[in-house]
């Protein structure tokens, strides 16, 4: 296929129709009309072959988790999705390869009621960079600069079973059989708490998406709200599957730092603790408070009262 033979069998007409797209895929430029009295959050990841994801990731679910990861990030501010593009750089025109990968892009895309407005398409190393545009009611975005000493923080979901499910998929773990699929179905296809960033906008002080592990994600929220934290490693949520697979260091470890969780950590005032059950109700997601905002600046891990240090650190690219 040419390139617009391939835009046009793969990508355009497909996917959410929203009314306030005036013109899509086909111009230069998508047109897009935001609500009145809202804001417009703008996010952009690239995920990259043989860094963010393994040659023999299935197209189907490389298609989904590359605008998933995008989502949280939305997610973490609070905002409603609504518009994206996709820039695409594939070594050839793999006809089969790009009808999963769509597949899996328009499955996320159709639930969480996003319309692809435009892109690119280029040879070269395999490559997905998405950019999500956002919605959110004027003044009532989170933002990771919010959490004041006193705060609690939480985090929604379990950690850790996504490293453990890449380590799996890289043969460098065994996990027993009935866990296996659920571990690295947790890796493929992460869930973006996009219902449940909207209900913290009144209740949450500060929020951020867990890509790289806790333990560095944490210290970003730390860093713009200038405060510290204490965390009890005890309260963190573990999966069933992560606790039968490893032994409780190596929980830790991949609790803290294995990164892509795609869950949300945020922090509560106390006057706002009451509100946060009734807030996260519809939300289809548990969250786990595991710590609290300090004034001292430092993040402190603490395990069985003594300080905790972990064996290993979160991603960091460069």
């Amino acid at each position: 296929m040419k390139e617009f033979q391939l835009i046009d069998h793969f990508f355009n007409g497909r996917g959410q129709l929203r009314k306030d797209v005036k013109l899509g895929i086909g111009d230069d430029c998508a047109l897009v009309q935001p609500a009145e009295h809202k804001s417009i959050a703008i996010s952009c990841d690239t995920l990259v072959e043989n860094v963010h994801f393994l040659p023999s990731m299935p197209a189907q679910a490389l298609g989904y988790k590359a605008l998933a990861v995008n989502l949280s990030d939305l997610a973490a501010m609070g905002a409603e999705p609504a518009w994206m593009t996709l820039a695409l750089t594939l070594p050839e025109a793999d006809d089969t390869w790009l009808e999963q990968f769509s597949n899996g892009l328009f499955e996320a895309a159709d639930y969480y009621m996003i319309s692809l407005v435009g892109g690119d398409t280029t040879r070269g190393p395999r490559s997905i960079t998405i950019t999500v545009n956002g919605q959110i009611p004027e003044g009532k975005a989170l933002t990771r600069g919010g959490a004041r000493p006193g705060d609690w923080i939480y985090v929604t979901g379990t950690l850790g079973d996504s490293a453990l499910g890449l380590d799996i998929l890289q043969g460098k773990h065994l996990a027993r059989a009935e866990h296996r699929e659920y571990l690295i179905g947790r890796h493929y296809h992460p869930t973006p708490r996009v219902l449940a960033g909207q209900s913290l906008r009144s209740v949450a002080s500060s929020a951020i998406d867990l890509s790289d592990g806790l333990q560095s994600d944490i210290k970003h929220v730390l860093k713009a709200s200038d405060v510290g934290a204490v965390i009890d490693l005890e309260k963190l949520p573990l999966s069933q599957a992560l606790r039968d697979s490893v032994d409780s260091e190596a929980a830790l470890n991949y609790a803290l730092c294995g990164g892509e969780d795609y869950e949300l950590l945020f922090t509560v005032p106390e006057a706002q603790r009451g509100a946060l059950d009734v807030a996260l109700s519809h939300a289809g997601v548990k969250f786990t408070q595991i710590g609290q905002i300090q004034a001292n600046q430092k993040l402190k891990l603490q395990l069985a009262g003594a300080e905790y240090t972990p064996t290993t650190s979160g991603f960091q690219h460069f």
